[in-house]
């Protein structure tokens, strides 16, 4: 009882200091805390409350910066949403999914780009307490529709762009459900269905006022198809009111999230790293700054104007932004950038060298995936320091490295790293099998490779299934790729396994040389 005790004052301890260092707990005027209790109190548990809150708090202050396609020529493309606005366009598109039908417990696939609609609509869906079923847009009619048979969803939203892939999953699975449109069929495209509604035409019918709370359901969540090196993409289910908060909070805390941030979200948002860095800037009652296309000089031209102070990227980003020519990366202002972080994607040496040697000691590094949540750390020295680490576990994380047999490995030696927290998938929907076997004492793997020093930094070697067996060595292509990034003449390389008669098996390089 008294250690039950002692690390709940703990835990409210790290919370309040979490808080104070970010800035996030506003305060509120005492008829706006009125009505934000009121409102909270019929709404789910959900990223949208967190909308309420500062629409609330700071109805006025700038919430989201959308760059659409075309923005450098057409000022028009960007767009911008305060809190209150935001708010009353997310309560419009939860009354008109509630008008279709869509209720507490049903989902809802989304196929979109990157976009206000995507975060709208993640946002209306957990106001309902609906689940999303994020639909990447580079898929094909064929593996759209596996989704839609493994996730049958009760209405679906997808952009005109991908009307016609989308119309053939539908037939093929024989889905039905109201569809809402986002923009407009291009020129000798598909036409819009005639039982489907254009996105502006639902909200201009739909009441700004909060939608009545559904007592159905499990309070809704994310539902995010990934997909190995084999077989078909599983769905990682993620609920809501089960998603823990200490590893983020000490993400946050470590590396000095603030209220007064403008992040550069430039990654997908069907994946789960960019809509995570999204929550949490739009729980600090900072602002979104969404990129529609990635392109490096754009990208630095937008961080720039909008003095940005945070990003995510995946490292191929950064590859290409500092492989700009040194005239373009010096036309732009980088001073306001306090902070970035790679992730999704292992980070090498030689990106991490060139990426602080353009911006400075600003760049961080987590290891993570859909099923784990965040998982382990880096900062900015431990690059220095320790080349290629992925960091120290976050708080809340219990990871084992284990052999093909289950048992724990020593430290320094390479087993399969398995992570338990509280941000852990509730299992792969409708895939009992799969979810038995990525889990482990209530530990959850994705097949990745690793060791420990002996001061708890981990270091990742390679994918279970990427590593090379030649003449009975084990190689992990992770290590060729990490020398091979080191070249002056190599931009990017990956290193697979290749069949050999004498070896059993051999190494075979691909890369991409630097311009020129």
């Amino acid at each position: 009882m008294l250690e039950r005790l002692r690390q709940r004052a703990e835990r409210a301890v790290f919370f309040g200091r979490v808080l104070r260092a970010t800035g996030a707990a506003t305060l509120l005027r005492p008829a706006a805390l009125g009505r934000l209790v009121r409102s909270a109190s019929r709404t789910k548990i959900g990223p949208h409350l967190a909308v309420m809150f500062h629409a609330a708090a700071h109805p006025d202050k700038e919430a989201l910066v959308e760059y659409a396609e075309g923005w450098q020529t057409d000022p028009a493309c960007v767009r911008r949403l305060t809190w209150g606005a935001l708010d009353a366009t997310v309560n419009r598109l939860a009354n008109a999914l509630a008008d279709r039908g869509v209720h507490g417990g049903a989902r809802v696939a989304l196929m979109l780009p990157n976009g206000s609609e995507f975060l709208v609509a993640q946002l209306a869906l957990a106001r309902l307490g609906a689940t999303a079923v994020q639909i990447g847009y580079r898929l094909k009619a064929g593996e759209i529709a596996f989704i839609l048979g493994n996730a049958p969803p009760a209405a679906t939203v997808v952009h005109a762009e991908f009307l016609s892939a989308m119309g053939e999953a539908r037939a093929a699975t024989g889905q039905a459900g109201p569809l809402l449109v986002v923009g407009q069929p291009a020129s000798g495209g598909a036409p819009l269905p005639t039982h489907a509604t254009t996105w502006d035409r639902a909200l201009g019918a739909a009441a700004a006022d909060q939608p009545p709370v559904s007592r159905a359901g499990d309070g809704g969540g994310i539902i995010i198809y990934t997909s190995g090196t084999t077989g078909k993409p599983k769905g990682a289910n993620r609920s809501w009111k089960q998603t823990g908060l200490e590893s983020v909070a000490d993400m946050m805390l470590q590396a000095g999230m603030r209220a007064d941030d403008r992040h550069l979200t430039v990654c997908p948002l069907y994946h789960s790293a960019a809509p995570a860095f999204v929550g949490i800037t739009m729980a600090l009652g900072a602002t979104v700054v969404l990129m529609n296309h990635f392109d490096p000089a754009g990208a630095l031209a937008i961080i720039d104007r909008e003095r940005i102070t945070s990003t995510m990227m995946v490292p191929t980003m950064l590859v290409r932004i500092t492989n700009l020519p040194p005239a373009e990366l010096a036309r732009h202002r980088q001073s306001s950038l306090r902070w970035i972080m790679s992730g999704a994607a292992p980070l090498a040496t030689e990106t991490a060298r060139r990426t602080m040697a353009v911006f400075g000691p600003t760049l961080w590094n987590f290891y993570g995936a859909t099923e784990t949540g965040l998982v382990t750390m880096a900062g900015p020295q431990d690059h220095l320091a320790r080349p290629g680490t992925i960091g120290r576990a976050l708080r809340g994380n219990t990871i084992r490295l284990v052999d093909d047999a289950g048992h724990d490995v020593p430290c320094g030696e390479v087993g399969e790293l398995y992570a338990r927290n509280t941000t852990l998938m509730s299992g792969y929907h409708d895939d009992a099998a799969a979810t038995s076997a990525a889990e482990l004492d209530g530990y959850y793997s994705v097949g990745d490779l690793g060791r420990v020093d002996a001061d708890g930094y981990y270091y990742l070697e390679s994918r279970k299934h990427d590593m090379v067996i030649s003449g009975g060595v084990n190689i992990y292509p992770r290590e060729i790729e990490d020398h091979l990034h080191a070249h002056p003449a190599i931009l990017e390389a990956a290193v697979v396994g290749v069949p050999d008669p004498e070896w059993g098996e051999t190494l075979r390089a691909y890369v991409v040389l630097r311009d020129g």
